[in-house]
């Protein structure tokens, strides 16, 4: 099922450009927004970082029944059994970032940048330290 893309405002993807740029820069400080997604059911016992999920940033750009509808995720924060498996299959996040739509996988430090001991859960500004600055 292929969800159904809003395309973002010409404006806003420059924005969009500049705040992964900003994230990559070695030192960066930036800081999650308030309503950011922390995931970590399953990362850091993985080795991994815990994911930020930028849910303002998404949701200025897709109705909610996209994610919610279309994709299968569930209303609560971390209510999802997926794993990267699922996401590089084309399942939950795969669907869009695919390095068509999104970026892929491969840029992991992008998703997983969340503070190591965060619990899964939905965060105010300033606390999960993720790139969620929009």
């Amino acid at each position: 099922m292929k969800p159904s893309l809003r395309p973002p405002a010409r404006g806003k993807r420059w924005l969009a450009l500049l705040a992964v740029l900003l994230a990559l820069l070695p030192g960066a400080a930036v800081r999650a927004e308030y309503g950011d997604v922390v995931l970590n059911n399953w990362s850091q016992k993985n080795g991994m970082r815990p994911v930020i999920f930028p849910h303002w940033f998404h949701r200025e750009r897709f109705r909610c029944k996209v994610c919610h509808t279309e994709l299968g995720f569930k209303l609560q924060a971390g209510a999802d059994d997926m794993d990267m498996a699922d996401i590089i299959n084309g399942k939950f996040c795969g669907a869009c970032h695919n390095g068509k739509i999104a970026w892929s996988v491969e840029h992991c430090g992008l998703c997983h940048s969340g503070k190591p001991g965060l619990s899964t859960g939905i965060m105010s500004g300033g606390t999960s330290q993720g790139p969620g600055i929009f």
